[in-house]
């Protein structure tokens, strides 16, 4: 096959986005392209953007970059959930661009590029993991995520994700299972199970939650030593996936689990589940032996008053999370809290939010504090010259979370699980020795 031009990359948004840029990059290798991470090089003449829409500044962020590559001449090939979002506006707004593709087209990049003028968006998402791609992988490390999911079942008051990336749709577990059995092969020590919504995996396939029986058969792969779950939603973690997560010794016992609130009625507002979270964070402690939770708050709520902000405030300081992300509220145009009244003021969402994170800094700084002398299991990142090395503990994903610094007289190599004694910390990261 006659070799092609090389493609330059720029890649934004969650772990989700980034596995739909690696199908696309597989696409392109499978057809004679090239690619490349540094679209700057002036031998680069058409980029791939691959763009975030969550909330506003995610937006910013992809179009200060659209904008950039504009002005170094740069041929832009505009991806991702931008274009799902703005299929209508973005031509007018950037009339230099001339090729689009939607959320679900990820695999019509090859006729994206090889046209001059291409737009190919759904008006309607209906996402379907391409299964005979091979994913070429651009993170560096010891681990690997995997989308089990797309699309989402719930229509929560202020996320435009339904209306991007479609409705749910589980991956069958033996494709799963292969990809991890390649990806454990090729090296990788740690899985990360990803979806918009992890716990609800296998509903639409098998008419049940499978995401405890996929579990048990991702332990079983030799040379695989760590399975994460991401962004697990709630409702469906139920009795059996606390269980399965207890009892299996390659599932760390970490939990991203984004709550968004913890006042009822601000729940019933967001159209989340309004259950009880303090007896449901509880019972997750009490099941799942030294589980480590993530979770995330949004703040400035339509509606959220000082007294349910309070309410958010005591919940985080009674529940010691391990780590926490906070959210200003981000107004998103086609959702059900855009219209909603009243839009609490910037200086307000600020303010909250700058406490909640004041009160979670004090907090992981404790947690870290009581680390100290007793020995956790570390995943091995980086190997630095000068003899440093970089890890992370069971309760750490990678990008989102803290880094454990640690000293060894042993040989390792990127990927070894090691048991390491903390000797200090910070408020998020860790020291110690092997």
């Amino acid at each position: 096959m006659k070799k092609k031009e090389t493609i330059g990359i720029l890649q934004f948004g969650c772990a989700k986005n980034l596995v739909d840029m690696e199908l696309m990059l597989g696409l392109l290798v499978k057809n004679g392209y090239s690619y490349s991470l540094n679209p700057d090089d002036e031998n680069i003449k058409t980029v791939i953007v691959n763009t975030c829409s969550f909330i506003y500044d995610a937006e910013k962020e992809s179009i200060s970059a659209i904008l950039d590559m504009i002005q170094k001449g740069k041929r832009v090939i505009l991806t991702g959930c931008l274009a799902q979002k703005h299929p209508q506006e973005l031509p007018k707004l950037l009339p230099e661009i001339k090729n689009f593709i939607g959320t679900c087209e990820y695999d019509k990049i090859v006729e994206a590029i090889e046209n001059e003028e291409y737009h190919n968006i759904s008006q309607k998402p209906d996402y379907n993991y391409r299964e005979d791609i091979k994913r070429e992988q651009i993170t560096v490390g010891s681990s690997s995520y995997i989308k089990i999911a797309e699309g989402c079942y719930y229509n929560c008051g202020y996320c435009v994700i339904p209306q991007l990336r479609g409705k749910y749709k589980s991956r069958k577990m033996e494709c799963i299972i292969q990809e991890a059995q390649e990806l454990a092969q090729k090296g990788v020590s740690e899985i990360i199970l990803i979806a918009q919504d992890t716990t609800s995996y296998g509903l639409d396939l098998y008419k049940k939650p499978m995401l405890a029986s996929l579990l048990r058969e991702l332990n079983k792969i030799e040379n695989l030593n760590w399975i994460r779950i991401m962004y697990a939603y709630p409702t469906n973690f139920n009795d059996e996936l606390m269980e399965a997560m207890n009892e299996l010794d390659k599932v760390v016992k970490y939990i991203d689990i984004p709550l968004q609130h913890s006042h009822i009625d601000v729940l019933k507002r967001m159209k989340r589940p309004a259950i009880d979270y303090r007896k449901f964070v509880k019972k997750l402690r009490k099941k799942i032996k030294d589980v480590a939770i993530r979770t995330t708050f949004i703040v400035g709520y339509p509606g959220e008053t000082e007294e349910e902000y309070q309410d958010l405030y005591n919940f985080i300081e009674e529940m010691k999370f391990d780590k926490v992300g906070v959210f200003e509220y981000s107004k998103e145009k086609n959702t059900y809290a855009y219209t909603l009244k009243p839009q609490i003021k910037a200086n307000i969402k600020k303010k909250r939010k700058n406490a909640l994170m004041k009160l979670q800094k004090e907090i992981s700084t404790q947690i870290n504090k009581n680390c100290h002398n007793k020995t956790i299991q570390c995943i091995i990142e980086e190997i630095h010259s000068d003899g440093n090395i970089v890890a992370r503990s069971y309760k750490d994903a990678p990008e989102v979370d803290g880094l454990v610094y640690i000293k060894s007289d042993e040989y390792l190599t990127p990927g070894d699980i090691v048991d390491v004694k903390i000797t200090n910390s910070t408020s998020y990261d860790m020291y110690g020795i092997v």
